[in-house]
């Protein structure tokens, strides 16, 4: 809901079901920010704008009409340079005469039920009944610009979104050094800032700083939203938990370079601002011309970390993903690539893909190597046709032979990149980003190409268009397994240098519209190794990404449970695959592979040839046991209970008759036999049975224990002991609790005691490390008594 009382300023109230966000006009045409938090009652502002009597020495005043003004020390909406804020601005222009000096004050607004579209780039969605649109107008006394602040209110899902629209209404042109899209102004210091880093294969690692004083920076220049900082972030108080506390959530709908800053100004006031990363770009804006920027995302929770993971996944699953995916259940698929790499052979694909259609995949997915003459990294990127020496049916045969096994066919493209051993770039060598004359510093051997170039992003829409038409092909691994050096583009002037990472994100973006528009039957997933590219704005055309090149469970744990934070589970994929691990050389059970795998996106990465009979089996169950809850898993609300060395996560149904949960040791600690799963998102006055899956232990995991039970000595790993373990398995400890649903939440579950090493029986927990559990919530109907 958005209200404005022209009384007073006027007051701008914007409302969501939990929380109020209220600003108003400055009598010097400031927009002053007032209130952003718990919802409160609204009518007039009153004791929530700060009264400017007496400015403090040292500080600039704003106007001789304003005397006791100084814009350093107010609460702002937008800032700029030039007129006393020294603290991070919000707009930065350099004009024709070369001043940088920014005066924009207000002029008018307009308030609409939906929201539009975004011109360059992708942007949230809803309809009249979802959003409403506030605009506010600013103009710059100095030299006529406009600026447009939109605000988008999704009041169901508790976010406000922010975009910034600035229109050169003068006769000469302006170079934008910087443009935020969202800026939120606090009485206070001493926040506590979640941001999440990592690098190639560890993505997504937490890390909390307390901010009192200076500024902390979060970026990317890597043209894309990066693996080193993601755009989500969060704002908390420092004692807030994932069940209690006030926490601000904030993300960004864009997939290329991007900043986000807290700061603390010497007046002990925090600043945030979040957009496009201001190094490397600077964008000229000719007169008449406007330039978007990206859209900002905005939640508050009471009710800490989890409050705001639940209202940023309702927003993403509602407003972000589109697409007749958005609602469908993702298909199970197996994955060509820990398989085979790049030896691409049709009759071992169909091999490997005929076991895979015994367990139950659904989606068979061939990786990189079909195409060019690509059998490693340092050729054929850019020369999008068969390798008929590989494949000599072409990509129908193959297609046609999986689609007969009852699956579906998915393919491994990258669109975006070149490398100098391929037709295309002996044809274009001008075709991608670098720097004529001069050395080019590559990564995994090949290069990006120049889709600031419509040609280029032209030809390669027609390329990907003329693979996918070529056979019944329904699902795609987008990659993109480097990041940018050299930014520059042989296709724009030298002055236009600093638009080459914007401007190659927009031909990105224009290539992905075309595209899934083009085959909008398709499942697109989005990848850039792993997760160098995972954000709102990739999700906005592909409704999931591959979370990391790292498949170890136990690695994933973190990395999932980061993307949790701000992203649906069903929008990271994550794969079982094989161990010794490819990427860290761990040996995890298989149970645990799958347990953490089910809480994403479920897929496999491993070669089924290669494996037992026993382990085909356990693989077949999984796959039946995932598809029996696969709606609940996908669909569902994900909660997070424990992390640490003990992980223990939570999915619970829609209408929240159905929950899993996920409980995770990663080293096991001596004698420590207690152990608890205290559930969340249950119906308090529901009754639930509590379940969890029967277990056999095989008898090799107790090692040279055995011969406290066996007549004979028994060798550890030798015949015989390898003979009892096959015929002999131990059972495992029940779960199996009937209780109401608060009392599951606010109790727990008391789990079976753990072995702590003096005694076992079928009534024991017993842990390995890595070992995990999975535990199952079902409503008890009327029916059910």
């Amino acid at each position: 809901m958005i209200k404005v009382l022209k009384d007073n300023g006027p007051l701008f109230i914007l409302e969501t079901i939990h929380s109020t966000y209220m600003m108003r006009v400055m009598p010097s045409g400031q927009i002053e920010h007032l209130y952003y938090g718990r919802r409160i009652h609204s009518e007039d502002g009153a004791g929530l704008d700060e009264r400017c009597e007496c400015a403090p020495g040292n500080v600039i005043t704003y106007t001789p009409e304003y005397p006791s003004l100084s814009l350093e020390d107010v609460r702002l909406e937008y800032s700029s340079w030039g007129k006393g804020d020294i603290r991070e601005p919000f707009i930065e222009i350099r004009s024709d005469d070369g001043s940088t000096t920014s005066d924009f004050v207000y002029v008018d607004y307009s308030v609409r039920t939906g929201k539009a579209d975004l011109f360059t780039m992708p942007s949230s969605y809803g309809s009249d009944e979802d959003v409403m649109t506030l605009d506010i107008t600013l103009k710059d006394r100095n030299h006529g610009y406009f600026l447009h602040l939109f605000y988008h209110v999704f009041e169901g899902c508790d976010v406000i979104t922010r975009q910034t629209t600035f229109v050169n209404s003068s006769d000469r042109s302006a170079r934008l050094e910087r443009i935020m899209s969202t800026q939120l102004d606090f009485m206070d210091s001493g926040y506590e800032v979640t941001t999440f880093t990592g690098h190639w294969t560890n993505e997504m690692n937490k890390r909390q700083t307390v901010v009192d004083a200076g500024k902390l920076s979060i970026s990317s220049i890597t043209g894309g939203s990066s693996n080193r900082a993601n755009p989500f972030f969060m704002v908390s108080d420092p004692e807030a938990t994932e069940d209690y506390g006030e926490v601000y959530g904030f993300n960004l709908i864009y997939s290329g370079n991007h900043m986000s800053s807290v700061s603390v100004s010497g007046f002990g006031k925090t600043r945030i601002v979040s957009g496009i990363n201001p190094d490397q770009f600077s964008f000229l804006v000719g007169p008449g011309e406007s330039f978007e920027a990206p859209e900002s995302v905005m939640t508050f929770s009471a009710v800490g970390f989890g409050g705001v993971s639940r209202h940023m996944h309702a927003f993403v699953r509602g407003h972000i993903v589109r697409g007749k995916f958005r609602d469908r259940e993702r298909p199970v698929l197996l994955n060509s690539w820990e398989a085979n790499y790049f030896n691409i052979d049709e009759k071992k694909l169909v091999a490997l893909a005929k076991k895979g259609a015994e367990v139950g995949i659904e989606l068979f997915v061939m990786d990189d190597g079909w195409f060019g003459k690509r059998n490693d990294d340092h050729s054929s990127l850019g020369d999008w046709t068969v390798d008929t020496g590989k494949l000599p049916g072409g990509l129908k045969s193959l297609a046609d032979k999986i689609n007969g096994l009852g699956m579906g066919f998915g393919i491994w493209i990258e669109p975006e990149m070149v490398n100098v051993d391929s037709d295309l770039f002996r044809a274009h060598p001008d075709w991608s980003l670098s720097i004529p004359g001069l050395h080019h510093s590559e990564g995994r051997f090949q290069r990006v190409l120049d889709l600031t170039n419509p040609a280029v992003v032209d030809h390669m829409i027609e390329a990907i268009t003329a693979v996918l038409s070529s056979a019944n092909i329904a699902y795609v691994k987008w990659d993109m397994n480097r990041i940018i050096s050299d930014y520059y583009s042989t296709y724009l002037p030298a002055e236009r240098q600093g638009e080459v990472g914007h401007r190659y994100i927009l031909g990105f973006y224009r290539m992905l519209k075309t595209l899934t528009d083009r085959f909008p039957e398709i499942l697109f997933e989005g990848c850039a190794s792993g997760g160098c590219r995972f954000d709102l704005g990739m999700l906005s055309y592909f409704p999931q990404i591959w979370g990391s090149d790292n498949s170890d469970a136990i690695c994933r744990l973190n990395i999932q449970n980061g993307y949790s934070y701000g992203y649906p589970q069903e929008t990271y994929t994550s794969h079982v695959s094989a161990c010794p691990n490819h990427q860290t050389l761990r040996v995890e059970p298989l149970a645990t592979r799958f347990a953490v795998a089910a809480f994403g996106n479920l897929g496999y990465e491993l070669n089924l040839l290669d494996m037992s009979r026993e382990e085909l089996d356990e693989i077949r169950d999984q796959i039946a046991l995932y598809k029996k809850y696969r709606s609940t898993l996908q669909g569902g609300q994900f909660y997070r209970i424990k992390e640490g060395n003990v992980y223990q996560w939570q999915i619970v149904s829609q209408d929240q008759a159905t929950s899993v949960g996920m409980h995770v040791v990663r080293e096991v600690m001596p004698a420590d036999k207690r152990g608890s799963f205290k559930a969340k998102g249950l119906i308090r006055d529901a009754k639930y049975h509590f379940t969890g899956i029967p277990l056999k232990h095989n008898v090799k995991i107790f090692g040279s224990l055995i011969n406290t039970a066996t007549p004979v000595h028994v060798k550890q790993d030798s015949a015989l002991h390898n003979v009892i373990s096959k015929v002999m398995k131990l059972d495992g400890e029940t779960e199996d609790v009937t209780a109401f649903g608060d009392s599951l939440m606010y109790g727990g579950v008391q789990l079976a005691p753990a072995f702590v090493g003096t005694g076992f029986n079928e009534k024991v927990r017993v842990h390995t490390d890595f070992s995990s559990r999975l535990y199952f919530m079902e409503q008890i109907t009327k029916e059910d008594k």
